[in-house]
């Protein structure tokens, strides 16, 4: 019974990763340990990383139509 409930955990703890990754929530965590590594000694406050974000996604140019 041990073994069947810590297989459930293992299960949803990956869903949730998975889940955070693909929505982008632990996309500043992500950054954070990347400038860390990197040793940079000033990163962006999480605000500052959204809009960042933003700005990276909606400045290219936009080829739809």
């Amino acid at each position: 019974m041990r073994n069947a409930w810590i297989k459930v955990k293992r299960s949803a703890t990956r869903f949730w990763v998975g889940l955070r990754d693909w929505c982008g929530d632990s996309d500043y965590e992500r950054y954070v340990q990347s400038a860390l590594r990197s040793g940079s000694k000033k990163t962006l406050t999480p605000g500052q990383f959204y809009v960042e974000q933003l700005n990276r996604k909606y400045s290219r140019p936009n080829r739809c139509c």
